[in-house]
Parts: C-alpha cells; structure tokens; sequence
C-alpha cells in the first residue's frame, strides 16, 4: 500500500513494488516524485525526517535528513546585518539540503534498488512535465512580481513564456532533470552501495555541492527582511554534514506505542499531548463533541508551550517532560474555560524561558506586508493565518509485502523560498527561520545546529507490533491534525478513510514556527461540520472559534498493518492525495 500528497507520489511508489521493490525503494522513488510534482511544497534543496519499521531489523529506526546552519550561521552574524530575526526566504535562511542525504541512507540502508532506478521515474516527470495544479499556478502568481523584479532565475524556471503557468497545463524542469542524469552518470560503480556513495558525495562534495557554494558565495537577493543579501552556505557546511539514524522517541498509550522524532523536530507535542489527555475520559466525552475538542485544545496548548520553551537540537530534558507526574501537574491546568496565555512547565524543576516573541497579531500586522496576510514567499505553504489552505507540505506513506513500513514528510526547498539555482534548477530551503537569534534559548541559532523543525511523520506500534505509519503536510499544525486523525481511530472507532475523513480542527495559540513568528491567543480552527452548536458552546467557554468551510483542514495519509490485511487512506481534501495498494 501506498498512501500520499499527491496521486503520480503513490503511483509511482505502487509502481515500484509491483516490480519487485520494497517500501523504501517505493519511498524514494515517491518522494522525489513530490519534488516535481509539488514544486511548491517541497524541493531538492529541502529536508525529509523519516520513520520506519524494518521488518529484518524488528525496530523502528528515525532517519535525520535534517540539515544543519552553516559555520558563519551565528547571532553575531545575523546583528552585523542589521537582523533580530531570521528572514523566511532568501539565501540567509538555508541550512545544509538533507532531503538527498536522507533519501541515500534510507535506500542504501535498507533498500536495494539503484539510484538510476529510483530517480528514474522524477527524471520522466522533469523532463515531460507534470499537470499543473490550481495550488502551483496560484503560488506562482502569488509570486510573479517577486521573480520578475527580484529573483530572474526563478522567472526563468517558473514562468514558462514569462507567463504563469494555468492550471491543467504542463511544467516541465528539464535542468533539474539534466541534473539528475549527470549524478547518475558521474556515479558509476560496479556495486549499489559503491553508486550511492558517490552520489552523495557528488551532492554534497561535487558539482551539486560547487552550484550551491558558488550561488551563495557570489549573488545576493532581496528576501523577507526587505533588504538584499547572500548566502552563508559553503562547500564545507555541505562536506562535513551527513544524515543520521537515530532511536524514536516513544510513549505507550492505550496499548499503543507511538513513535516520533527527538526533540530538534516538534513531533514530541504529539507524545506530551497523549501524556496529558491519558488523564481524560475521552471516551466518555463523545467524540467531536464540546468537551473532547476544548480538553484536546487545552492539552495541546500546553504541550506547544513546553515546545517553544524547551525544544531545540540541545539537551532537552525529555523523561521529565513525559513523566507521570509532571504531566499529572500540567493536566490540572486544563479547566473548563479556554486559557489565553503561553504556559511552559518546569520539568525537574527547571524554570522555562521563552523567547521574546513578536506581539500577537504580528502575522496579520507586520510591517510593509500591504494588508497582505504574510510576504510573498515566506513561511509554510501550508495554511494561511485565516485558516484558508494555500497548499501543503508533502507526506508519504508505504507498507510493502514483506511488512516494511515508511512514513516520511519531506518539504522545504519549495520554489517560492529562495532563488532558483540555474545550474541545478531547484532552490534552497529556509528552514533557518525557526532558530531564535538570541542566547540561551534550546532553538538558539549555532553553526552546526539543526532548526527545531515543524516535520512530523508518525508510527505507531499496536500491542508491541508495528500497525500505522501516518502523517500529515501543516506546519505546526501536523501533529495536531495528527494527534486528531490518531485519536479518532482509537477513541471515536473510526477506520482509516472515517478518521482522515472526520471533521478537523487545530489552535493558533502559540506562536508560529514560521516568520515573522507572531501568534493569535485563543484562536481556534474548527470545520463546521462538527455543527453549530457544538462551536456555539465552545465560543462560550472562551475560545476564540474561526469556523472554517467544510474539507479544508488537514492533508493526512496513513497505512496500516492490521491482521492479514494492509490497509492505507489519503486525503479527499483538494482532489490530489491519493491511497492504492494490491
């Protein structure tokens, strides 16, 4: 079974295991697949975190393809500039590109196909072209004017004919595509192992690698901040970096294990929040009704307090913040009225301290945006601060015959994130942005550092045996739709297609990941599906309801191994995820 963001993803990916591949070939074909298929939402130049089950090894393992800052990356760097702040586009914000990292070891690892077979497939798509989707044309016209006053090498990838590309017609990337060829061909070996190797050390050693220091080093654009800059990235920030296997992070919860990344990503909120709702009968509460959606919606503001507070790529005191009695002490905060302020707990005694954030309301009021919502290009195209979706990150995911399992949400790189590469045809990421250039804080900014990124893929094991790999696009709000899908499968009974299918809803409480990192107290998204009276009852507790248009929140996906059967879910919301299986 393949389950993903985007139909040629899961074909391609079915693809792969009707010739014999496994689920972590079937992965990497798909996943860079979504590079070209969703241009918007995730690219080469971007990262992926990776969990997955191998049935050989009997464990879930955690792959980092999370980059870290360069060496020049510091705060001091950042004041010479004039900046207290990490701009969300441009060339300052780039870390190390992990995504290509990830993909290698996860296939060279576990895998066995060759790399000309899994990029196969994006080369196909690259050169011929892929559909345009409603979501990409509108981005690029979102930033038309970007590219053609500021960024002309992106106008060059992206405006065909110096036009926007309508929906339903072709985009090909023919130099990415010739990209690719070159690395297959300047990686020939006489083994897999050996070919992959060389491919990565092409990327992150040879002319990939060169490309990228060479932009950096020699152009400069204008970004968010309003002003032109260059890059920090070098040959050396991309030599010395390499991606990871690392063990899970695991709660046990109602006979199910679920497993996440550590802390330099956010998916433990996902672990806290089980923590604290492990207290509740939310069986007893009626599922969707008024008291189950305010107790989740208290519960995760709390567990994202304890995000801003104490996650970073540091020592995050972990145990403390998913022991029994520090999660006893936290769920005594959640009354019956809906809190309006940031709540971070002291685990073990230690005293949080918060970043200073920008004032609420600073997404929708900060300076020079034109009455516009945010700047062109910044942040995650995932959710716009009204709770409008103008797109997605990407997830995918894959359970193999054998009963290997994948979940993998990779993004970044996206083209409305920095200038395009003429040489490579794809553009870096911007996951800087979510350091904080102040001292002492776990997300500070430090060469090296990974961001405290929002990328979330789930697994959860059933009675000790590996069940669902799940996940979801949404920036920080993956592992609240997460947490919503996983906990309608195991408190409102609803199978995999009813969860993803059910009423969804998040909070805008806690401050954004993304810049200019402002947040809305209070406010809280819910489909009105879930019926007038329940959000009636809901506002008169205090929440501050943004009732939003039936199937617009949420782009989960999931597969599962249940009994003798697979079984895998995607999401109907905008007629582009697609689940299939045989």
């Amino acid at each position: 079974m393949v389950a993903s963001t985007h139909w040629l993803a899961s074909a391609t990916g079915m693809g792969v295991l009707e010739r014999g591949g496994n689920a972590f070939d079937a992965a990497v074909a798909a996943g860079f697949v979504l590079q070209v298929a969703e241009p918007h939402l995730n690219g080469p130049g971007g990262e992926v975190p990776i969990l997955l089950w191998s049935e050989a090894e009997q464990r879930v393992s955690v792959v980092c393809g999370q980059g870290g800052a360069p060496a020049a990356a510091s705060i001091e760097r950042f004041a010479e500039l004039g900046l207290d702040i990490v701009p969300g586009t441009g060339l300052l914000a780039a870390t190390v590109p992990g995504a290509f990292g990830g993909w290698m070891l996860m296939l060279e690892r576990w895998g066995t196909w060759s790399l000309a077979d899994v990029l196969a497939p994006a080369i196909h798509y690259a050169e011929h072209g892929v559909p345009v989707l409603e979501r990409i044309s509108a981005t690029i016209e979102s930033v038309q004017g970007l590219f053609t006053e500021d960024w002309p090498t992106s106008a060059v990838t992206w405006l065909p004919g110096g036009g926007v590309p309508a929906p339903g017609s072709r985009l090909a990337n023919p130099v990415l595509a010739a990209t690719y060829r070159r690395l297959i061909a300047e990686t020939a070996s006489s083994t897999r192992e050996g070919q992959l190797a060389a491919a990565r050390k092409a990327w992150y050693e040879g002319f990939v690698a060169e490309a990228i220091a060479d932009f950096c080093a020699t152009t400069a654009w204008r970004d968010s901040s309003g002003e032109v800059h260059g890059g920090l990235l070098t040959g050396d920030d991309l030599a010395g970096w390499t991606a990871t296997v690392e063990e899970p992070l695991t709660y046990d919860y109602r006979g199910h294990t679920v497993c996440k990344t550590g802390p330099w990503g956010q998916g433990p909120v996902f672990l806290q929040q089980l923590a604290l709702l492990e207290g509740f009968d939310l069986d007893g509460m009626g599922f969707l009704g008024a008291d189950y959606l305010h107790t989740v919606t208290e519960a995760a503001k709390l567990a994202f307090a304890d995000r801003e507070a104490w996650y970073g790529d540091a020592d995050v005191p972990m145990a403390d913040l998913l022991s029994p009695a520090y999660s006893a002490e936290r769920r005594r905060l959640i009354g019956v009225e809906a809190s309006l302020d940031l709540r971070p707990g002291a685990p073990g005694g230690r005293a949080p301290r918060l970043p200073d954030f920008p004032a609420p309301g600073t997404a929708v009021n900060a300076p020079g945006l034109s009455g516009a919502r945010s700047p062109q290009g910044v942040g995650e195209p995932t959710v716009a601060r009204d709770g409008t979706v103008r797109g997605d990150t990407c997830h995918i995911d894959v359970v193999d015959r054998f009963g290997n399992m994948v979940s993998a949400t990779p993004s970044g790189g996206w083209l409305q994130s920095s200038p395009t590469i003429p040489e490579l045809g794809f553009c870096l990421g911007t996951r800087a942005q979510m350091f904080w250039l102040q001292e002492g804080l776990p997300a500070s900014l430090r060469p090296g550092a990974r961001p405290r990124t929002t990328l979330s893929p789930s697994f959860a094991l059933r009675d000790g045996r590996p069940w669902l790999a799940f996940g979801t696009p949404g920036g920080d709000q993956q592992d609240q739709w997460s947490l919503n899908f996983f906990l309608a499968v195991v408190h409102g009974g609803l199978n995999l297609q009813e969860a993803i299918d059910a009423p969804m809803f998040h909070s805008e409480h806690f401050p954004s990941s993304f810049f200019p990192r402002g947040s809305r107290p209070g406010v809280l998204h819910v489909e009105d599906r879930v019926g007038a009276g329940v959000i009636a009852e809901l506002r008169r507790r205090g929440h501050e309801v943004e009732a939003q248009d039936p199937w617009t929140l949420g782009r989960l996906s999931a597969v599962a191994r249940d009994g003798v059967f697979l079984k895998a879910a995607a999401n109907p919301r905008g007629a582009q995820g697609y689940a299939a299986g045989r």
